[in-house]
């Protein structure tokens, strides 16, 4: 009687490491806490900083305020449409998403949380990480189509009170200004 043998091959085991690969892990991390901090930034969590030029400091600094009062005086008679800045004051708009930086955050996202973990855990880092991704990327979309510009008020030589908006802040609190072309521009 014969005996027939059925050998086959023991399956092959894999050693894989726990961390497939640490280095996407640490640049997904990065990219996260960069997002954050963005998110952060926009929304005015992160202080600003806001500076002034010497062009853009008083012109009548310095002079007691009846010297002030007096040179304005003067001034009025000789221009009618002049005035001093009383404030400017810089406005930023969101700009709108339109869904496109969603989708990328939430695809890169999603690709980063499946390397995280392992079985049901990969699935919810998945889920978790396409979510904050698709949040991210909506609002640096939004963050770099945001508009900014500048609202400065003048009291004008009859006392009347005007606003403008510009692109550009020209001109500092104080300083007198004459109005042409529809904005403000330094007297002189």
């Amino acid at each position: 009687m014969s005996t027939i043998h059925n050998t086959q091959p023991a399956p092959a085991t894999r050693n894989v490491p726990a961390l497939l690969y640490p280095t996407l892990l640490i640049a997904g991390i990065a990219v996260i806490i960069a997002s954050m901090l963005g998110i952060a930034a926009m929304t005015g969590l992160l202080p600003v900083a806001q500076s002034q030029t010497a062009a853009n400091q008083p012109a009548l600094q310095g002079q007691a305020p009846a010297a002030r009062s007096s040179a304005a005086q003067t001034a009025a008679a000789a221009c009618t449409a002049c005035g001093v800045v009383e404030s400017v004051r810089r406005v930023q708009t969101a700009g709108q998403g339109t869904g496109v930086g969603a989708v990328a955050g939430g695809v890169v996202g999603g690709i980063l949380g499946n390397q995280v973990g392992g079985g049901s855990g990969r699935t919810a880092m998945t889920v978790v990480g396409a979510g904050a991704g698709a949040y991210a990327g909506h609002e640096l979309e939004k963050n770099m189509k945001k508009n900014l510009h500048y609202e400065i008020r003048v009291r004008m030589d009859d006392r009347s009170l005007r606003t403008f908006t510009t692109a550009n802040a020209d001109v500092g609190v104080g300083q007198r200004v004459r109005i042409r072309d529809g904005r403000p521009v330094p007297a002189g």
